[in-house]
């Protein structure tokens, strides 16, 4: 079948050429309006609602209207002069906030984009005083905007806000602060605007150096990302149009992380095939460039889709875990992976017969019959100290494994800092609790669905009152329903710290179980009550899903390389690699820099990127020894010609690979995952897929595809330069 489909698009290539570019425009330009009905912003939305949270969250739509689409932003006004401020000052700032919540506020459109593309964000805020400070230093307005915080126009829509209220209050002689996650995002966005188009363009510029360097061409070079836009954009939207129509809702990360796995996996897969179609035409320089292609694609593409088929498998298991953020990235990722493999079985193939000699133009590489070069040395270095070279490697593995000593999980988000959200932030931390502008919610609602009375849960509220960090107890408020209650506490630590969350999920949860009055249930919600339920939740399903997701990839293993032995020895490799990474990242991070511990979504994003990815190159690495052990000479030569072959492929696709991960640490929190995924890719690489797999290779021979041995033919379908090993053995 892969055959059919490559060599149905070798001999119809400049057609199927002209249906990618076609469906790379119209998904590319319908992606944002379609990923922006699909997204879902609020974490709480993604637990189950067996979480204590996610009923809190529940209640609160049902019974007191909230919208969960709904982000709030928390302004502080004070004078300019810093005095206390008056009843007149008070009156004016909340005549000011009642005009504010009747304006509508119409979102900026740039020039060129085109209205029936790009949704429509305006509209007009809730603004209601929130709370004065004790000493009269400022007072807070709560204001309620609806969209996902991460969205370009949203975040377009509160600037336009911030500094229309900015304006007006000045014009009362009045300062104004912002805080709140809508305003970080904005103000964070702003900040690192300039870090992340220079990321994009290093990334970019190392993919075209990289080409030039590896192939002196002009097309090679941009022929990579160009094709890798059409198709990461014909992914997008296709992921985004299968969310709509299955009604499934997607993170608002997700965009963004399908643009860095396609951008590594397309450019890589199209390497594999870009070296391999070189090598081609260099040994038979008298075949016709369709047939050549073809063959190419046909013998390539065995390993491209069982790769991809690897990842696909990884991100599908997903799907068994429970915190929906993951069971709705796990089926994105999916589809977006076989939309780059269908491309690569066919878009690719395509270009390749299309452009034929010319791809390498004006290189004159092909006219001269490959030079051994450092590749043809390595491969028989490899070959001739395969167990020094596996102790080397295993010694280094070890080592970088051997950081996981002590490690520990961070759950708190990463924090912003040196904004201007962050420092409003701070200035009402001084005055109130730090939790006031995000507080934890206790909702009570009756067990036979009836009215609550206020005044059978003020011994609810005392006792709240008593657990040692809530700084302050609201007043208890009836939904307009009467049918549910809810009691605003203020921790005295960052909602989001850990502090705060255990806070929740220990001392708070266990007053509201011991004196919820008989007759109700009451549950705990707010951001540290969700953030402390996500965390249980990603526990669970890291037990859950490492094994499944292992199990599934052994399968893709076994039937690709029809072997027991050689699957055990990938999975244990990149099980090294995972290990060595995670102790790398925790002895840099955690012992070196004295964080509070790795990111608790580091381990299950190096096992999905890592491991899956990672895989990509041993599958290329293994196909080839096979490949070259059915040819003649020992088994060592096989391993030195496969290593040849393939090291300046897995190098490459290596470096772009990791390259592209690296761009992450341009955004600030993501520091420990960007350096994580390049180091792991950079492992896989170098160390699992050009060293420890053709070493163990060697060493193994031809027993490596126990119980099915690879036996040597008398002829090559195609000649290939004479190492030392085939020398010795003649």
């Amino acid at each position: 079948m892969i055959r059919a489909l490559t060599g149905f698009a070798t001999r119809n290539a400049w057609k199927v050429i002209a249906v990618w570019a076609v469906l790379g425009i119209a998904l590319t330009g319908l992606g944002p309006m379609l990923f922006d009905k699909v997204t879902q912003s609020q974490s709480g939305d993604f637990l189950p609602r067996s979480y204590d949270s996610a009923a809190a969250l529940q209640i609160a739509e049902d019974h007191f209207g909230l919208d969960p689409a709904a982000t709030v932003v928390t302004v502080l006004v004070a004078r300019t002069d810093d005095r206390a401020l008056t009843d007149d000052d008070q009156k004016r700032i909340e005549a000011e906030a009642d005009r504010l919540g009747k304006h509508r506020v119409v979102m900026p459109r740039k020039k060129d984009d085109p209205a029936f593309l790009v949704p429509d964000h305006s509209q007009t805020p809730k603004v209601a005083p929130a709370m004065l400070a004790p000493d009269r230093s400022f007072e807070l307005l709560a204001v309620e905007l609806t969209g996902d915080s991460s969205n370009e126009g949203v975040q377009s829509v509160y600037r336009t806000f911030r500094d229309d209220t900015r304006e007006r209050f000045a014009e009362a002689g009045m300062r104004t602060g912002f805080t709140g996650g809508l305003a970080d995002a904005a103000d964070s966005a702003d900040r690192d605007r300039t870090a992340a188009t220079i990321g994009s363009a290093l990334l970019a510029g190392l993919i075209v150096l990289l080409n030039v360097l590896v192939f002196r061409s002009v097309l090679a070079a941009l022929l990579p990302l160009l094709a890798v836009a059409i198709v990461g954009g014909a992914a997008s939207g296709a992921v985004a149009g299968a969310a709509a129509l299955t009604g499934l809702k997607l993170s608002p990360s997700t965009s963004s992380l399908i643009t860095v796995v396609l951008l590594g996996i397309g450019v890589d897969y199209l390497l594999f095939l870009l070296f391999r179609f070189r090598e081609q035409l260099r040994a038979r320089p008298e075949q016709p460039v369709r047939e050549a292609a073809a063959e190419v694609a046909g013998r390539v593409g065995t390993a491209i889709t069982s790769a991809a088929l690897t990842i696909v498998a990884a991100f599908a298991t997903l799907g068994v875990a429970s915190f929906g953020d993951f069971r709705s990235l796990g089926p994105a990722v999916a589809v977006a992976v076989l939309v780059m493999l269908l491309a690569s079985l066919t878009l690719m193939p395509a270009l390749l017969a299309a452009c034929g000699r010319g791809m390498f133009w004006p290189s004159r590489a092909l006219r001269r019959p490959a030079r051994e070069g450092f590749a043809g040395r390595f491969g028989e270095l490899v070959a001739r100290r395969p167990a020094a070279l596996l102790l080397a490697s295993v010694a280094l593995l070890g080592a970088l494994t051997a950081g996981m000593v002590g490690i520990r999980m961070n759950y708190s988000p990463p924090a912003s800092s040196g904004t201007p959200a962050t420092a409003t932030a701070a200035e009402i931390s001084r005055a109130l609790p730090a939790g006031v502008s995000d507080p934890t919610t206790v909702y009570v609602t009756a067990n036979n669905g009836g009215p609550v009375a206020v005044a059978q849960l003020d011994g609810l509220a005392k006792e709240l009152a008593r657990v040692n960090g809530i700084g302050q107890v609201g007043r208890t408020a009836l939904s307009p329903d009467g049918r549910a209650a809810r009691i605003d506490l203020y921790p005295t630590a960052d909602p989001q710290s850990q502090q705060a969350r255990d806070l929740v999920s220990g001392p708070v949860r266990a007053a509201v179980a011991a004196h919820t009055p008989a007759g109700t249930s009451a549950h705990v919600g707010g951001t540290a009550a969700i953030f402390a339920d996500v965390s249980t939740a990603i526990d669970h399903d890291l037990k859950l899903v490492f094994p499944v997701a292992a199990a599934l990839i052994a399968v893709i293993l076994l039937l690709l390389l029809r072997s027991l032995l050689a699957p055990l020895v990938l999975m244990l490799a990149v099980g090294a690699g995972f290990t060595a990474t995670l102790g790398a990242s925790t002895l840099v991070f955690q012992h070196l820099r004295s964080e509070p511990g790795v990111a608790f979504t580091l381990p299950l994003v190096l096992f999905l990127f890592v491991v899956a990815l990672g895989t990509d190159y041993n599958i290329l690495i293994t196909d080839r020894i096979r490949e070259e052990m059915r040819g003649p000479g020992s088994a060592r030569a096989a391993v030195a010609r496969a290593v040849r072959h393939t090291a300046p492929t897995i190098a490459t696709a290596g470096l772009v690979l990791a390259g592209s991960f690296a761009t992450l640490a341009a955004t600030p929190g993501t520091e420990q995952i960007a350096f994580a995924l390049t180091l792991g890719i950079l492992l896989s690489a170098a160390v699992l897929s050009l060293v420890l797999v053709p070493a163990l290779a060697a060493l193994l021979g031809r027993a490596l595809w126990w119980p099915l041995r690879p036996t040597a033919r008398a002829t090559r379908s195609a000649p290939e330069p004479v190492n030392s090993f085939e020398r010795s053995a003649s």
